[in-house]
């Protein structure tokens, strides 16, 4: 059996108006604006040194969850975050206008 793999934890940091995602002392950043009921995705970024384990995934995620459970409208302006979302029907009744 392989090892396990680690957790990864998604914050919200709202003072930076970003999801936030640290994995070995590396940054990955979901970036929003909140207007209302409302969060609008601009911008999601991976460092290299950490991409292509499940990171990029996990903060899309972990910021959609978060999202529904405040009962938000959510557009997509960040790519990732849309094909995300279009990847994964179980989010697509979040998507407000403009998405």
């Amino acid at each position: 059996m392989g090892e396990a793999e680690e957790e990864i934890v998604v914050v919200d940091n709202p003072a930076e108006h970003r999801f936030e995602a640290k994995v070995e002392g590396h940054l990955a950043i979901a970036e929003y604006m909140r207007y209302d009921s409302t969060i609008v995705f601009t911008h999601t970024e991976v460092p290299k040194e950490i991409q292509r384990r499940g990171v990029a995934t996990a903060l899309a995620r972990g910021a959609l969850e978060q999202a529904r459970a405040q009962n938000l409208r959510v557009v997509a302006r960040c790519q990732f975050i849309k094909r995300f979302i279009e990847r994964h029907p179980e989010y697509q009744a979040l998507l407000g206008a403009g998405s």
